[in-house]
């Protein structure tokens, strides 16, 4: 081979590697760069960063009854603060012991009422909300111990109305972090309580949730989750429905059926109930919710097997 051609060789091998590695990492610009923009428009069309949630859920966690229904007839008994129902339930299934941390676990705390409950009892609260504008929220009510919101009326007419948290509570003992329910960082460490509330049925992958609950929650703790087990493939992927749906035999799948299931193994259940709620979306429109709040006590020997990873009705392994 001349000394031309082994030039002319090397330079149609260094182009190609040039062509190659233009291609190489212009496709890993345009990777990263839809990422970027699934992620943006992921955080943009959530409908817990707007301002209509928001205001609503600041209503749901701290408005009065007579702030929440105006009018003088309706289920009463849902307009018992259900955040601070929540954590009263966390408070009142405890347990004290010096193995126990005194540190609970919000997840899904929205604008933080149960946080700052919990605050009274536990000497550190962390509060976990996947949307930036509720843990936003969270830190200026922990700061300033309150915050000023919308209620909606009717069409754009609104009233202002003030989120206070009680003056009794320690707000240094809370933190808001903003996080994935079904990623959490692994180094969160171990909680004497870990509160989910209306949260698995709004989850992509709720066994992943379920499947971190063990290492959450410290032996003799409490676990306390309640949900209305809404599932909406807006939310949760049918594959991944913890209930609601029929399996391969035919039979109806539950949620709690799948609770007791997936969380046996490591929790003993405690006790469960029927928790009504309202949240307000007009003066004349609002939602009513029945919540199913199952509390779960940690099991203190640590040597029980833990349950055997879920699967999804397409046959895929979920751990």
């Amino acid at each position: 081979m001349s000394c031309m051609s082994q030039v002319h060789q090397s330079h149609l091998i260094m182009g190609g590697f040039v062509v190659v590695s233009g291609i190489a990492a212009y496709s890993t610009y345009k990777l990263v760069t839809l990422k970027s923009h699934h992620q943006r428009e992921a955080h943009k069309e959530n409908v817990y960063e707007t301002a209509k949630y928001l205001n609503e859920y600041l209503l749901f966690h701290f408005g009065s009854p007579e702030e929440v229904l105006q009018l003088d007839f309706g289920p009463k008994n849902a307009l018992e603060n259900f955040p601070k129902r929540c954590a009263e339930e966390c408070l009142a299934h405890a347990l004290d012991g010096a193995d126990i941390p005194s540190r609970a676990l919000d997840i899904g705390c929205a604008t933080g009422r149960s946080s700052f409950e919990l605050a009274r009892r536990y000497r550190e609260v962390v509060g976990i909300d996947f949307s930036h504008s509720f843990v936003a929220a969270c830190e200026q009510l922990k700061v300033a111990g309150t915050i000023d919101y919308n209620r909606q009326d009717e069409g754009d007419l609104t009233t202002q109305l003030k989120a206070v948290v009680d003056p009794a509570i320690d707000r240094s003992r809370t933190r808001f972090q903003q996080g994935d329910a079904c990623n959490l960082p692994l180094d969160l460490g171990q909680f004497g309580c870990v509160l989910a509330a209306n949260l698995i049925c709004r989850l992509p992958t709720p066994f992943d949730f379920l499947n971190r609950l063990k290492s959450l929650v410290a032996p003799g703790g409490v676990l306390v989750i309640t949900s209305p087990y809404t599932w909406l493939t807006e939310f949760t992927p049918k594959s991944t429905w913890l209930g609601g749906y029929k399996d391969k035999d035919g039979t109806p799948v539950m949620g709690f059926q799948t609770l007791q299931n997936s969380l046996r193994g490591s929790f003993d259940l405690v006790t469960h109930k029927d928790m009504p709620y309202i949240i307000r979306e007009t003066a004349r429109e609002n939602q009513l919710g029945i919540a199913h709040c199952t509390v779960w006590r940690r099991k203190t020997d640590i040597s029980v097997p833990m349950s055997e990873p879920r699967k999804a009705r397409d046959g895929m392994v979920l751990r």
